[in-house]
Formats: structure tokens, C-alpha cells, sequence
């Protein structure tokens, strides 16, 4: 069991998604930095998909109700335990009693803690994840509160099963970023592409669009140039899903994310690659995007790339875990890239 001591109203259980569900209505939710989510079970040997906690509203602190394996991915930002310091997108073991605190992150906007055994939530419609817009799932589909206590899971290694501890430098799997500067989105083009003013399909390229604070898991709005077409369109809804960019009248374009309506009829100008969607999740607000346009073929392959670093940095997960009877060699291979 752990207990929640401080919190937010955007923090939520989360998993990888509800899939299967968009032409019911029902949107997809789960992690905006899925990868993260996923490796933060993955460090402590837990499945891909066990309902973890998405922090968004910082510090964030829980207590632990029995001794465990507490992992944290995510946004760069200063994790304590008991008041110690320990570095982000890390593994280690815990007893009853111990409080964890996740302060300001220094880069990226959302962390995920995961504890061994995952969270005892019941799934809805196949998922744990929490719908904030449609209020279900996780915690009776909301955000989480000071003094809610969530169950967990059976906890196969005990808190002396690392320790040590051991973590993985983020930048190893292209994640991490520092808020300074443009950060790369890489696109396709959206069914309405051809539709846009010339100027508009340049500037979607050019231009350095910044995330408002109209931000949260359903959607990102944009501030930039106009982006104009070349005739009014008159769309019926269509099906539309995370990394969709739509651009109402107003031309400032709107970036669909995780519990994105599953439909609507604003032109799309383009679509954000899979492979970058957790860029999407770690961009705070102020932050600032730059798109650039791919093809088909160069989607897959960053998906590819993506899903094969991921598998990397598992497959050091569970060599670390072997090795934990062997602290020195841990702090090697806790510098090694994947």
C-alpha cells in the first residue's frame, strides 16, 4: 500500500492505454511519455503495462505502507527519499515507512513512479489508466488526493533485493531534454495538407510554435502564425487520434494527445510521428516545438529505433537486477550505454 502526502489534481494512475475503443468513443488515455512509463516498470521487473502514477503537478510525495521496489522515469527532476537525494530514472529499494519526493522538474513536464507489483486498480474496459475528461478508470477516474491510499501488487523481490540501486542515463534512448531551445517534432502530412495557403505549409516548418498554457492530456494549443487555407472547408467529423494537429479559424493549430476526442472536423495539417509523441508529454508549457515534415517510411523507422533503444535499456534492467549481489559492478554498468 502506499499513501498519497502531497499531490495534485492532474496526477493519475496511468498505464500504456485503452486500445480497441475509438470507434465506441472511448479515447485511448494511458502515459503521455509512454516509453518512460514503460520503463520505469521495466527496471524493477514489473510488466510493460502495470498501472503506474504520472506526475504533472509537482512536489509530489506518498508514503509506503509495506517494504518495495519504487522506480522513477520521467521529466528530470530531484527525487528524495527520507530526504536523501537520489538521481532521476532510478531504481531502488524501499521499507515501511519511507516517503518519496519528486521536486520542480529541472527539464520536461511529467515523471512516473512504479512500484513493484504495479498498482491495484481495476481495469475498465481493458486498461487502468485514468480518463480525466470522461472520469473513469484508475482511481475512480480521477486525479489523485492527499490522503488517497492505492494497493499494491505482490512484490517478488524484497526491499534488499538491490542494494544498491541502479539507474540509466536518459539520453542514452533519446529522452531527457533540456527545456532550452526548440525541441524537434517530426510529422506527416495530415489528410488536408493540400489544402493550406503556401505560406502555411512553409510556416508549419519554419516557425517555432509555443505550447500555451491551454495545455493538458487532451490537447496542446499552439501559438504562432496564422495558418491560413486556401478555401473554407466544410467537414464532417472524422476519426481523429493522439498527434493529430488540427488548426481551427482562429489558425493557431491544436496538437490532439493522449485523451484526445475520437473525433472532429477541423482541417489536419498534419499528424505527429508515434516515435514522438513523449516529446509532446515532456514540453512544458512555454516550451517551444519545431516540426518537421517525413515521410512514411522515415516514421517507421524512428518507431523502430525507438522501440529497439527501449529494449536495450530493459535487457540492462535485468542484468542489473542479477548483478545486484555485486554493488561495484552495478555503478558500472548504471554508466554504461545501452
Amino acid at each position: 500500500m502506499i499513501e498519497i502526502l502531497t499531490t495534485g489534481a492532474a496526477n493519475s494512475v496511468q498505464d500504456l492505454g485503452r486500445f480497441g475503443y475509438l470507434d465506441a468513443g472511448v479515447s485511448r488515455s494511458g502515459a503521455m511519455d509512454a516509453p518512460a512509463l514503460e520503463l520505469a516498470n521495466r527496471m524493477i521487473g514489473n510488466d510493460a503495462n502495470m498501472a503506474a502514477i504520472e506526475v504533472a503537478i509537482f512536489p509530489f510525495r506518498l508514503r509506503f505502507g509495506q517494504a518495495t521496489l519504487v522506480a522513477v522515469t520521467g521529466a528530470d527532476c530531484p527525487v528524495t527519499l527520507n530526504g536523501i537525494l537520489y538521481p532521476s530514472w532510478w531504481a531502488l529499494p524501499v521499507r515501511t515507512g519511507d516517503v518519496l519526493e519528486l521536486g520542480l522538474p529541472r527539464s520536461g513536464a511529467r515523471a512516473y513512479v512504479a512500484v513493484s507489483g504495479g498498482l491495484g486498480v481495476p481495469a475498465v474496459l481493458g486498461s487502468a489508466s485514468t480518463d480525466l475528461k470522461s472520469g473513469w478508470g484508475g482511481l475512480d477516474g480521477r486525479g489523485l488526493r492527499r490522503g488517497d491510499r492505492l494497493d499494491t501488487g505482490f512484490a517478488p523481490m524484497t526491499a534488499t533485493g538491490l542494494p544498491a540501486g541502479f539507474g540509466l542515463d536518459p539520453s542514452e534512448i533519446g529522452g531527457s531534454e533540456t527545456d532550452i531551445g526548440e525541441r524537434p517534432i517530426r510529422v506527416l502530412p495530415g489528410a488536408e495538407y493540400g489544402s493550406f495557403e503556401p505560406a502555411a505549409v512553409e510556416a508549419l516548418e519554419a516557425a517555432a510554435w509555443q505550447v500555451t498554457d491551454d495545455a493538458n492530456r487532451q490537447g496542446y494549443r499552439l501559438s504562432g502564425p496564422a495558418l491560413t487555407l486556401t478555401q473554407k472547408l466544410e467537414l464532417h467529423s472524422h476519426g481523429i487520434m493522439p498527434g493529430t494537429v488540427q488548426v481551427p479559424p482562429s489558425g493557431q493549430p491544436i496538437i490532439q494527445l493522449a485523451e484526445a476526442n475520437t473525433c472532429g472536423g477541423y482541417p489536419k495539417i498534419a499528424h505527429v510521428i508515434e516515435a514522438d509523441l513523449w516529446r509532446l508529454g515532456q514540453s512544458p508549457v512555454g516550451s517551444r516545438l519545431r516540426f518537421s515534415v517525413v515521410s512514411r517510411a522515415e516514421a517507421v523507422a524512428a518507431l523502430r529505433n525507438l522501440r529497439a533503444a527501449v529494449d536495450r535499456a530493459a535487457a540492462f534492467f535485468a542484468l542489473a537486477r542479477k548483478d545486484k549481489a555485486h554493488p561495484e559492478r552495478l555503478a558500472a554498468l548504471s554508466r554504461a550505454k545501452t
